[in-house]
């Protein structure tokens, strides 16, 4: 995969697979374009780097004399303070590892001693995770600042434990006021959590400065798809709270009528844990606050598409807010005539590019955006290039201008050709 460097080199925005190539179905073959990395981004090459270094010592942790175990011990509980550094955890902050943003979620709901109050434009994990134990939904209004108010005014209305925010739109890419919104929060008596899953890979998120009481982010969004995930939050509910697993780890004494359990992580972390998960995950954080913010140029690449898609006759962008946005590395669109199932299938057989359709994990403001049967969206990351966007929107444009060239159809719930001529790689071929 060309990634190895040694380790007195400095860390790189390059990722694994850049340069992969995909079969057309009328024949022949192109690099990838990626614009799926809202979903799962790529790993990081100093992230698979760090992996590869690991794997000949990999062994249990805590509990092992040998000295694998040892090193995989010495790794893990690092990580922890590695993370914290990056997301700027205040004094007192507990980093816990999860399986991903989705599990840090529910694993702090049962730890919230009280009501809990939740936009509607959130991802189903931080939407779903809350209306299991009764949150109250509040609607977004047309500008950030009067979803602001309308949030304050709520609290005010009605005190709850917790407000439960994300950070960016899985769906637009729109960023919230963090910040603004912790402020008010506490100004109300209730304390703040983040689902930083869209906004850890782009934004340097600082917990302490902004106020945040809680974060949640996924490995496999932050350049490290190896199944591990974060909360990281004050200490005090998490140690009250009944450990999320039973099981080994996460007690300090067991008799056959009952157990005491440990305070800290490793309440929370019962079994053997995701060791290779949680290196990748401290080695992306390093990269990244190595790397620092590519902003200017993300902020360049995502005005390109959506300036591009703008001016395509039939295409339609979506958007939560009228105005004062601040918006990261995601677009959503439409496009009149065409499922998106059917442009998602035309994009990737015809002209190896792949992005994401369907509702995004996101159904109530999907409806709320006027696309209640789904959308497209590509989002872009590391990697992403001024000439991948313009590959993108010249098939969009082709696709608007004469319609795609191959016949698409319906088979075991996925759109494609309907002689699908492409090749899988030979490791999947029985």
């Amino acid at each position: 995969m060309g990634c190895h460097m040694s380790v007195s080199e400095q860390p790189t925005a390059r990722v694994v697979g850049a340069d992969t190539k995909v079969p057309l179905a009328q024949g022949g073959w192109i690099r990838y374009a990626n614009f799926d990395y809202a979903a799962s981004a790529p790993a990081l090459c100093d992230v698979a780097d760090r992996v590869t270094e690991l794997l000949p010592y990999y062994a249990s942790v805590h509990r092992g004399a040998g000295y694998a175990s040892r090193v995989c011990t010495r790794l893990y509980e690092g990580a922890r303070e590695t993370v914290a550094r990056f997301v700027g955890a205040a004094e007192g902050h507990q980093v816990i590892f999860t399986r991903n943003t989705t599990d840090s979620l529910n694993l702090l709901a049962a730890a919230v001693p009280g009501e809990v109050v939740v936009l509607d434009i959130e991802h189903h994990a931080n939407l779903l995770t809350w209306q299991r134990y009764g949150a109250r939904v509040v609607e977004h209004r047309a500008s950030v600042a009067d979803t602001v108010t309308a949030l304050d005014e709520e609290l005010q209305r009605r005190p709850a434990a917790l407000l439960a925010v994300t950070g960016a739109s899985n769906v637009t890419g729109e960023v919230l006021p963090l910040a603004e919104l912790a402020a008010v929060a506490h100004r109300r008596g209730a304390r703040i959590a983040v689902d930083g899953a869209q906004l850890a890979p782009h934004r340097r998120i600082d917990l302490a400065g902004n106020g945040i009481d809680y974060l949640a982010f996924s490995g496999h969004k932050l350049y490290a798809p190896f199944g591990a995930g974060v909360l990281v939050g004050q200490a005090d509910w998490l140690d009250a709270a009944r450990p999320y697993l039973a099981g080994g780890g996460a007690v300090r004494d067991v008799s056959v009528d009952g157990a005491e359990w440990f305070t800290g992580p490793q309440r929370h972390e019962a079994g053997t844990p995701n060791v290779v998960g949680v290196a990748a995950v401290a080695a992306a954080c390093e990269a990244l606050a190595i790397l620092g913010e590519a902003s200017l140029v993300e902020n360049a690449l995502t005005a390109q598409l959506r300036d591009g898609l703008d001016a395509i006759e039939g295409v339609d962008t979506l958007s939560i807010w009228d105005s004062g946005r601040d918006v990261l590395g995601i677009v959503s669109f439409t496009v009149a005539g065409y499922t998106p199932s059917v442009v998602a299938a035309y994009l990737s057989a015809e002209h190896g590019i792949g992005l994401r359709d369907g509702r995004f994990c996101a159904h109530p403001l999907l409806a709320r955006l006027g696309a209640p049967g789904g959308a497209l969206r590509a989002s872009i990351g590391l990697g992403t290039t001024p000439g991948d966007i313009t590959r993108l929107l010249d098939a969009v444009g082709e696709l608007v201008d004469r319609g795609p060239a191959l016949t698409y159809t319906e088979r075991d719930g996925q759109v494609g050709p309907v002689d699908d001529p492409r090749p899988f790689p030979d490791f999947l071929v029985a």
